[in-house]
């Protein structure tokens, strides 16, 4: 009888992440031109707004929308954007798109690298009353050194010397407040040293055996979402439901 081939973990990590980046390239083509708006949505609702990573598309995040929209009043969203005009261009869009929401939703605002910065930024320097929380997946908030090299602004956003990225840390903030989860992929070759990129002040949570890409697709990564989005008190003034 033949035993069972045992797969060094490292290996097994990275065939996850490789699989991963072919999943990607699937969805990219899918939602990338519109906000994807909620269905069925109504007031009281929550509803979790998914952001993607560089050089993406929303339609990378449908796999986790879909495992997050199958809880009653969890509704989501997603937006996609391109990667030069950086964090200001593309957080106004986000406001653009929420206004679309109904007024009374609780929102929450869930980005995958670049996304999960654009959350935050959004959060903390433009400013929406229904935010309730942000949470990034594999976000460098701590920055990526020589992205300015790439030069295009959404690039020179994330490297180690933005002004944004310091601001951010530093947590001057209206949104003092929002609670925030980063999400660490413990194996994550994209950031290394991936535990200093978490947003200071804030949760989290690592996941070992993951890489950058991998928490996409993740089923853990999915049941943390869930449980935040039912647990996360409202954020002040918001509506009973």
């Amino acid at each position: 009888m033949v035993g069972r081939v045992r797969i060094p973990p490292t290996l097994a990590t990275a065939g996850r992440e490789i699989f991963a980046f072919a999943r990607q390239a699937l969805l990219l083509r899918h939602d990338a031109r519109s906000f994807v708006s909620p269905t069925g949505c109504c007031e009281g609702d929550d509803v979790v707004v998914f952001l993607h990573g560089l050089f993406a598309t929303a339609g990378v995040l449908r796999p986790i929308r879909s495992a997050i929209a199958k809880h009653p009043g969890v509704h989501t969203a997603a937006l996609s954007y391109p990667p030069g005009p950086g964090l200001r261009p593309i957080a106004d869009r986000l406001g653009e798109a929420l206004a679309q929401l109904p007024q009374s939703v609780r929102v929450h605002l869930v980005g995958h690298s670049l996304g999960g910065i654009v959350a935050r930024y959004f959060a903390q320097e433009i400013g929406d009353s229904r935010v309730v929380q942000t949470i990034s997946m594999a976000s460098p908030f701590a920055g990526v050194p020589r992205a300015r090299l790439l030069g295009f602004e959404g690039a020179r956003d994330l490297d180690p010397s933005s002004p944004l990225l310091r601001r951010l840390t530093l947590g001057h903030s209206r949104a003092a407040h929002i609670p925030h989860l980063s999400i660490i992929a413990g194996s994550d070759e994209m950031v290394r040293a991936p535990v200093i990129h978490a947003l200071p002040g804030g949760d989290v949570i690592v996941l070992d055996g993951r890489g950058h890409n991998t928490l996409l697709f993740d089923d853990e990564v999915a049941r943390i979402l869930v449980q935040r989005v039912l647990t996360t008190a409202r954020a002040p003034g918001q509506p009973a439901t």
